[in-house]
């Protein structure tokens, strides 16, 4: 299967879809994601803007997820930020704590305010 996320205002993603794999490949075998955009506007009627995602974060750093943002500049889907703290890691394009995640094998949340991990008991 090919997946597919439908880029809204903001290149917020509002959709996703599967298509079957032959739809997205040329006469050559090769995958072509403007043919699985122009499937999905024709079956839709519509002329939104599609961009192939993966499970296996093969293309575009991260699955696309509803309410995720596409980034064209660095080509990857980029999660809501969950926090103001969280710094974007260029190299995933997730965000990450400024603190790292303690490693005791303990169980933690993230606390805004104090900027700090806090066990859960």
């Amino acid at each position: 299967m090919a997946y597919f996320a439908k880029l809204g205002t903001g290149n917020i993603i509002e959709k996703i879809i599967s298509i079957n794999n032959s739809v997205i490949t040329d006469s050559n075998g090769f995958e072509q994601e403007h043919l699985g955009n122009d499937f999905i506007n024709k079956l839709y009627n519509t002329r939104d803007v599609w961009k192939q995602t993966s499970y296996n974060n093969n293309i575009r750093k991260n699955f696309a997820g509803i309410g995720f943002q596409y980034d064209q500049t660095r080509d990857a889907f980029i999660p809501p930020k969950p926090f103001n703290s969280w710094i974007l890691n260029e190299d995933t394009c997730r965000w990450e704590a400024p603190v790292a995640y303690p490693s005791d094998n303990g169980k933690y949340k993230w606390n805004e305010n104090n900027l700090n991990w806090e066990e859960i008991i």
